[in-house]
């Protein structure tokens, strides 16, 4: 299969997850059609080199993060800087929602939180919320499956205590 065949098979297979991922990533829309961009570009310009000793799924995914994290620190140079899960667990929260939100607001509130991650953890989670496994995360950001899972666990912990606290303080 060539790389222009293998690349349209992977933009309809994998074309909503990396709109997901994207969001995730960028929450200006403007900016996030950029992203979403770049990322179709790296994975087409990927398949030049894929030779098949990891699954296609994983490839796709190490690309398109690699190309999402790479687009966030150019982008953030000059803006907040990212800050360490330990860092961001002793931030105050600086989001707020109504108690009686709906999915999406929870939902915008979540990605708000997961966007103040570092590249790495916010690799992990997503990766996680995209239902891979902790080998196949291992595999994507190279860090070994025992570590996945305790980033995943920890990330879980922050993120919901930060959530939480959001939705009490707009209470």
């Amino acid at each position: 299969m060539g790389q222009d065949e293998l690349y349209r098979e992977t933009a309809d297979s994998y074309g909503a997850a990396m709109e997901r991922l994207a969001r995730a990533y960028e929450a200006d829309a403007d900016r996030r059609g950029d992203l979403v961009q770049e990322i179709h570009i790296a994975l087409w310009r990927s398949f030049a080199k894929f030779d098949g000793r990891c699954s296609l799924r994983t490839w796709v995914y190490r690309v398109a993060h690699n190309a999402a994290t790479s687009y966030v620190i150019r982008q953030r140079r000059n803006n907040a800087p990212l800050v360490s899960l330990e860092e961001f667990d002793a931030l105050p929260d600086s989001g707020a929602g109504e108690a009686t939100a709906d999915r999406n607001r929870a939902l915008e509130r979540l990605l708000e939180l997961i966007q103040r991650l570092k590249p790495l953890d916010r690799q992990v989670i997503l990766s996680y919320l995209e239902g891979l496994d902790a080998v196949s995360i291992g595999e994507i950001t190279g860090i070994s499956a025992r570590n996945v899972a305790t980033k995943i666990h920890r990330i879980k912990q922050i993120l919901t205590r930060q959530f939480h606290e959001g939705v009490r303080h707009a209470e």
